[in-house]
């Protein structure tokens, strides 16, 4: 998510409020267990809903739109190489709630956090062939990237104010020198000028899902929309090190500008959420921190 914009929290969200728009609107799925699911996420609420479904519901205004964008675009992305929600249920605001929300298939796994994945090297190839094939899907009459999908797919220079001003709150903690030469490096490789592509927009390791010791799963399309693929590389950063890293490069279908703008994606969003957070979410910041010495120390190597 973008947080360099606050947004209007939404009602309290529990399991009475759960149960209460299943009853009035999928009441033949109001018997079924409603079990809470943790989550470091700031803008959706999610229950378990029965063994093989979930309800996921917007908790900010910044995200209510998200609802409808997957409902449709979801079951347009076909097989991709990781299972993504299937939905099943589009509920619809009312005077208890004040947005639609969904009711999506259940995809079993844990977050996909390193913990959890046995093979970093697979994982890469996996992560690319996901990206590789997102690239594939038709993407004419998909959602340009913009407001909807808080500008993931945008050209990077129109992040370049909130990357230096988070820059420089952070230089407590990073070497600002640095981190502005690896900015202005992403800056200066050439836009992208294909047609656009379909990107997912947040890929990192709370949207991934593992089992048994391997990537099974991509969750929240909130910030799904068609531009340039370079924010989708962020994950090369977030989650894996710098060995896999080269497995991710060599299997992926981009150039070396895409790669480079890749880089810089996973620079600015660290930074800003990593500024934003840094007192408040501890998962969101040790992820951010992560990524962030991930750079550091790619740039360090090629130097």
């Amino acid at each position: 998510m973008d947080i360099s914009e606050k947004s209007t929290s939404g009602p309290e969200i529990d399991v009475s409020l759960v149960r209460s728009l299943l009853d009035s609107q999928f009441p033949h799925w109001a018997h079924l267990p409603l079990t809470p699911v943790a989550s470091d996420g700031t803008d959706n609420v999610m229950f378990r809903l029965g063994a093989d479904m979930c309800v996921r519901l917007p908790r900010v205004a910044r995200a209510a739109g998200h609802v409808d964008k997957e409902q449709l675009w979801l079951p347009r992305l076909g097989a991709l190489p990781l299972a993504i929600p299937e939905p099943l249920g589009h509920g619809l605001a009312d005077d208890r709630y004040p947005w639609n929300w969904s009711v999506y298939s259940w995809i079993k796994g844990a977050p996909a956090t390193p913990d959890q994945i046995a093979d970093m090297d697979e994982a890469a190839a996996t992560l690319a062939a996901l990206l590789n094939a997102f690239q594939t899907v038709d993407a004419a009459d998909g959602p340009p990237s913009g407001a909807h999908n808080e500008y993931r797919g945008v050209p990077l220079a129109l992040r370049d104010g909130v990357t230096r001003t988070s820059m420089e709150t952070l230089k407590d903690e990073f070497d600002l020198s640095a981190l502005t030469a690896i900015w202005d490096e992403a800056l200066a490789a050439p836009v992208w000028s294909d047609a656009p592509v379909w990107i997912h927009g947040d890929i990192h390791s709370g949207n991934l899902l593992a089992s048994n010791g391997r990537l099974c799963g991509l969750i929240d399309f909130g910030l799904t929309g068609v531009g340039d693929p370079a924010c989708d590389l962020m994950v090369g950063w977030s989650l894996l090190p710098q060995s896999s890293r080269a497995v991710f490069r060599s299997s992926l279908d981009v150039d070396a500008a895409t790669w480079e703008r890749g880089r810089g994606w996973a620079l600015s969003v660290a930074l800003v959420a990593l500024a934003y957070y840094r007192d408040s979410n501890a998962d969101i910041s040790e992820r951010s921190r992560h990524t962030l010495h991930q750079v550091l120390a790619d740039t360090a190597s090629e130097g």
